[in-house]
């Protein structure tokens, strides 16, 4: 066995990237040190998975949820890169491998190893999402179909990683966010094996890429309603910044960005080969509308007493403490080709072309019909405008300017495909633009 000490494992650019690692469970409400008993502890930020709406179909329990707050812990969990060894033989590696020392192993080949050991760092805050349900992981995500519904069962099978990616946060202001691929096993370990692609930088330090990778999105404008998407990034395990592979698992890293990096900012997204994640700051989240601002809005919408311009019926948007079950008699309905508002009706139907395809009574346009739905997690929405345009097909209710850029944001599907989604339910958008103006018709009277 050869172990080597390497002292260029803290130079300035790999100490800065390769951050951190974690012991234990995410703290949501624990006072920080130096927070007074009875304060809130300080948020660095929260993570949303795109696709439910607020909540998970079977409810929010514990760390399975669709929305997890990443608070300041109560004492410092984080690592950095310490020494470096080059092994002779993988088996050697196990003299490494314990639950009090953190490590990266790069498998080279079946006679050489490396292993980059880390050591704690007080000056930062580790959090670890993926899809394993151990004690290590803070945030679990599953896979997420289209129309907001988990793929669950011993049958689906996942492409998330048990161990997917890794956030560190500074304790101290302005509180940096910065996200890595792979995420610490329960014995402290990330591996790569031999078909993982990895590599030996230039000074002589090792990254490499997670099977499936992680994918980050920062918008440009920030998230705010002069935002507009940015460019699909993949992040490494030490946090660099590559361009995408051909395909999702290519061993063929893409090139480096180095002027680009792994810190997140208000509306960045993560993709995990399965769940897309926003991220939202505390000052983004002060912009964003709130619960009240959203109920606020769906009593002024229902107060305007708009009709079906056929049936003559009031119509009203439901309770969101109702849930999205079945439509009910005053539930509006929109024709998603041209954005007319009618109640519930039978007639119309074409039948040749799908049992959703009906045919509009006032402009004759052919397409979908379906329910409207307004859309409750505050935290994807752009602002607090009035509930106007609905996604194509599945009718889900936001402002213009929330409708519009996530109509016009690709998100990755499958080994190197991308589709626009409502980030309510995951629905991939259809037509020309996504998203239909709504047009309501008010009382005669």
């Amino acid at each position: 066995m050869v172990l080597e000490g390497n002292p260029e494992v803290g130079s300035p650019r790999t100490s800065d990237l390769q951050h951190r690692g974690n012991k234990g469970s995410c703290v949501l409400s624990s006072p920080g040190e130096d927070a007074r008993p009875g304060e809130e502890p300080i948020k660095y930020g929260e993570l949303i998975v795109l696709g439910y709406n607020g909540c998970l179909a079977s409810g929010d329990k514990g760390r399975r949820r669709s929305r997890l707050a990443l608070s300041r812990r109560p004492h410092a969990n984080g690592v950095k890169p310490d020494v470096m060894h080059h092994i002779s033989t993988p088996l050697v590696s196990k003299a490494l491998s314990n639950r009090g020392q953190h490590s990266i192993s790069y498998t080279l080949s079946r006679s050489h190893s490396v292993i980059v050991e880390y050591t704690h760092d007080s000056d930062t805050d580790m959090f670890q999402i993926g899809r394993s349900t151990e004690n290590m992981i803070d945030f679990v995500v599953t896979d997420t179909s289209p129309g907001g519904g988990a793929a669950e069962g011993p049958s689906a099978q996942s492409t998330i990683s048990r161990y997917a990616c890794r956030i560190l946060c500074d304790r101290r202001p302005p509180y940096t966010a910065r996200i890595y691929a792979a995420g610490f096993d329960a014995s402290s370990n990330i591996f790569l094996g031999e078909r993982a692609a990895k590599w030996r930088t230039p000074d002589g330090l090792m990254d490499g890429l997670t099977t499936n990778g992680v994918l980050v999105m920062h918008p440009a404008g920030g998230f705010s309603e002069d935002s507009a998407p940015g460019v699909w990034r993949e992040i490494s395990v030490c946090g660099n910044v590559y361009t995408l592979r051909d395909s999702r698992s290519a061993q063929q890293r893409g090139k480096l960005v180095e002027n680009e990096s792994n810190v997140l900012q208000d509306g960045s997204l993560i993709d995990l080969c399965g769940a897309t994640l926003l991220w939202r700051t505390p000052a983004g989240l002060l912009r964003a509308p709130t619960l009240k601002q959203l109920e606020a809005q769906r009593q002024e919408a229902n107060a305007a007493r708009p009709q079906c311009p056929v049936g003559l019926s009031t119509l009203a948007f439901p309770s969101p403490a109702r849930g999205r079950t079945a439509p009910d008699k005053q539930q509006p309905w929109v024709y998603v080709r041209c954005g007319h508002v009618h109640g519930y009706h039978g007639w119309g139907c074409r039948r040749e072309r799908g049992p959703q395809e009906r045919e509009c009574p006032l402009c004759r346009l052919v397409g979908p019909y379906v329910p409207l739905w307004l859309g409750q997690e505050a935290g994807l929405c752009l602002d607090p405008g009035p509930p106007s345009h609905a996604f194509a097909p599945c009718g889900h209710v936001c402002s213009e300017k929330t409708a519009r850029y996530w109509a016009q944001t690709p998100l990755p599907h499958g080994t190197h495909a991308f589709h626009a989604a409502c980030p309510f339910c995951g629905a991939w958008l259809t037509g020309e633009h996504g998203c239909v103006r709504l047009i309501f018709q008010g009382p005669l009277d």
